[in-house]
């Protein structure tokens, strides 16, 4: 039966899930980098940018875990890109270039309406102005027997869990306090929403803490 995941999600020691004030040169908002450097070096992720290096481990495996098996995902706007408000312009495609990692529908939540892009690799952007429910239903529905990601960023996931979407939750806490962001787990109360640890690795790097109903 397909599953709602959010899978490879980092989190500061703060409780951030994004660094403040995102731009196109901070997409991950400032100190967000930060928060990933259990992934950077990882064979997904060098693999992921072209490479075919890369370390292998614990950190490796969650990563790979993050990306695989999915066969639908579900995006906030901040994930796709910078702009807010209405679309600019068609030229903005995503901050990954022309191959985008995700090689699967992957749906955009937004007010503003767009025609789809069709990416290389299998990726396909759908723009979805009709909420939360309506981008998982399209999701599921592309997913088949695959499960189905929310990618982000934190007020996607958010709503997700709160909405009692989310089957599994995996957090890779990276011991790092950032400041200020966007704060994960405000207002969320997961053990009301029935989630509990069934899985809890930790590494050099992060802490993978994984949560499931």
């Amino acid at each position: 039966m397909t599953k709602v995941k959010v899978a490879g999600f980092s989190v500061s020691l703060d409780g951030f899930g994004a660094g403040a004030d995102q731009s196109l040169e901070n997409p991950l908002g400032v100190r967000g980098p930060e928060m990933f450097q259990w992934f950077f070096p990882t064979r997904t992720f060098r693999a992921m940018m072209g490479k075919d290096d890369g370390e292998t481990g614990p950190d490796d495996t969650f990563g790979r875990r993050a990306m695989e098996g999915f066969g639908a995902f579900i995006l906030g706007r901040n994930m796709f890109g910078p702009s807010r408000g209405p679309w600019p312009d068609d030229q903005w495609k995503g901050w990954w270039g022309d191959t985008p990692p995700y090689h699967a529908p992957t749906f955009i939540l937004t007010h503003y309406p767009r025609p789809p892009i069709e990416m290389l690799g299998g990726t396909v952007f759908h723009f979805v102005s009709g909420g939360i429910e309506e981008a998982l239903q399209k999701a599921r529905a592309a997913a088949g027997a695959k499960d189905v990601k929310i990618g982000g960023g934190v007020e996607t996931v958010r709503q997700y869990i709160q909405a009692g979407h989310v089957d599994e939750i995996h957090l890779a806490m990276a011991p790092v306090a950032i400041g200020r962001g966007e704060a994960l787990f405000n207002g969320l109360d997961l053990r009301a929403l029935g989630y509990r640890t069934v899985e809890h690795v930790p590494t050099e790097r992060a802490t993978h803490i994984v949560l499931a109903k």
